[in-house]
């Protein structure tokens, strides 16, 4: 299994990367359960053609490699202008992506869609985007760039916008992330470029970066569904079992849940 390639530095201190006390769990299971481990993409390579690959395992049991500590991390904040889906959606999907990842590029426009589609307009699934810089100032700025996109309700259309086809081979500038900007439709581009370098914008993207290296991730995308870690852009299928795993297990959880509520209200149980 290749090693996966450690992130370029961008400028953070080396004492803001150590992982948490669970840091080390999401490298683990990734191993223990049969989930490739992807070398981060850099910037001038291309995303290979992996809609052939074999799916990564995902066991049966919807409990195996599944983290409580990591399924924490999903915030749910209904104004999260990183997300979509339901707040109370039974699944959160966390992804930690650069937008100059040829890998992320991938999922966004081949599996991401097809998630979508079939999970998050039924209401199953809820997808929290977190920006996980690691080549370098482009990448900064084109995270930074997302971030005042959302702050105008056009992340999504902005991440469509990045991840096209081509896209990261004509760079992360700020006039190239502009131009971006208003191809997603932001309506104030003054406002965009002024968020684009404000503190906010910083302070949004390190928390998430750190949280990505807080939980061991080195390499993008990674991925998080209801605490079960999952590394690379894998095929549609193991995500599709690992929704509907983490779906089943939170509708068993939910019936438990009721019948323990019922027996404490009945004496005679």
């Amino acid at each position: 299994m290749p090693t996966p390639k450690k992130p370029v530095s961008t400028g953070q201190k080396s004492s803001s990367r150590k992982p948490l006390v669970y840091g080390a769990v999401i490298v683990v299971a990734a191993g223990l359960l049969g989930f490739a481990s992807y070398r981060a993409t850099a910037p001038d390579d291309t995303a290979p053609d992996t809609s052939s690959a074999p799916a990564a395992e995902v066991s049966a049991d919807p409990n195996e490699g599944v983290y409580p500590e990591l399924e924490k991390l999903a915030r749910r904040d209904a104004d999260d202008k990183l997300a979509t889906g339901r707040a109370d959606a039974p699944v959160v999907l966390i992804e930690y992506a650069d937008f100059k990842c040829g890998y992320c590029g991938k999922f966004a426009r081949d599996t991401e869609p097809k998630l979508i589609e079939k999970y998050v307009k039924d209401g199953t699934l809820r997808i929290e985007w977190r920006n996980f810089p690691i080549f370098g100032e482009e990448s900064e700025t084109a995270a930074r760039g997302a971030w005042a996109a959302g702050q105008q309700n056009r992340f999504w259309e902005f991440h469509s916008a990045a991840y096209a086809e081509g896209a990261k081979e004509k760079g992360f500038g700020k006039d190239r992330v502009k131009a971006l900007a208003e191809e997603a439709g932001v309506k104030d581009l003054n406002r965009f470029m002024k968020d684009l370098d404000g503190d906010a914008a910083r302070a949004a993207v390190k928390k998430d970066q750190e949280q990505a290296y807080g939980i061991g991730a080195t390499s993008t995308p990674s991925f998080l569904i209801n605490g079960r870690p999952i590394a690379g852009a894998q095929p549609e299928e193991t995500f599709t079992q690992a929704i509907e795993a983490a779906a089943e297990q939170a509708k068993t959880a939910g019936k438990d849940t009721g019948n323990a509520g019922d027996d404490a209200a009945d004496p005679a149980k």
